[in-house]
C-alpha cells in the first residue's frame, strides 16, 4: 500500500519568459522600466484572458498515482504531455496500490484484501494465458484483473496555461480527493522552486 506521489523533475521559463512573449508585438528588449512592470503586465494578461504568452513555459512532473487519477490527468490533453508506464508491455512485479486514508480501518482492510487477491489473479492468469493466447495478448488482457486503485507512474508535462486549466478544475473542493491532492502537491512544488521564478504568474492567476 502506497500514497500517491508527485515529484517536480524539471521546468523551463519564468515570469520574465511570459512577459517577453507578450512584448513580442512591441519590443522584447528589457529595460528597467519594463522589469518593474512585469507583475502588472502578467496580472492584466491573466485577468483579460490573454493567456497565449503563458504557453511559453513548461512544468515537468513525475506522478505515481491510482488509475482513477490517471484518467483525470489524461482528460487534460491541450498543452499537456502524458506518458505512463503500461501494463500492456510488461508485467508489473511490485503491485503498488492506493487505499483512501479517509475510509474507516475495516473498510481499508477489506479493500487491501480485495486488491491483493486481484493482484494474485493477475499474475496467475498472466502465466496461464501465455500458452493459450500468446505472451503479448496475455499481458494485454491479464491486466483486467487490476483494480482501479492500482498505481502507475506517469511522466506529465504542462505549459503554464494548461497547468492553470488543470488547477482550475482539479484543485477545487468538488474535485475527487485524490486528484485534488495531486494538484495541490504540484502547485506547492512549483511555489517552492528556488528563486520563485513564477511568483508573479501565480499571483496573476490567484492560485
Amino acid at each position: 500500500m502506497y500514497n500517491n506521489k508527485v515529484e517536480l523533475i524539471g521546468y523551463y521559463g519564468s515570469d520574465l519568459t511570459h512577459a517577453q512573449s507578450a512584448w513580442t508585438s512591441t519590443s522584447r528588449d528589457l529595460t528597467e522600466d519594463k522589469l518593474n512592470r512585469v507583475d502588472k503586465l502578467l496580472k492584466m494578461l491573466a485577468e483579460n484572458g490573454h493567456h497565449t504568452p503563458f504557453e511559453k513555459s513548461s512544468l515537468h512532473f513525475l506522478v505515481t498515482c491510482d488509475q482513477a487519477s490517471h484518467i483525470h490527468l489524461l482528460k487534460h490533453r491541450v498543452g499537456v504531455s502524458v506518458n505512463a508506464a503500461s501494463l500492456r508491455y510488461r508485467e508489473f512485479k511490485d503491485d503498488k496500490f492506493y487505499v483512501p486514508e479517509d475510509w474507516p480501518d475495516t473498510f481499508q482492510q477489506d479493500l487491501i484484501e480485495f486488491t491483493e487477491q486481484a493482484n494474485e489473479f493477475y499474475h496467475t492468469y498472466l502465466d496461464i494465458l501465455i500458452p493459450v493466447v500468446g505472451r503479448k495478448r496475455a499481458k494485454e488482457s491479464a491486466r483486467f484483473f487490476k483494480t482501479m486503485n492500482s498505481q502507475i507512474t506517469m511522466d506529465v508535462m504542462f505549459n503554464w496555461r494548461s497547468f492553470y486549466h488543470f488547477l482550475n478544475l482539479r484543485n477545487k473542493p468538488d474535485a475527487q480527493l485524490e486528484i485534488r491532492e495531486i494538484a495541490q502537491n504540484m502547485l506547492s512544488l512549483v511555489k517552492g522552486i528556488e528563486g520563485n521564478p513564477f511568483e508573479h504568474t501565480i499571483k496573476a492567476f490567484n492560485v
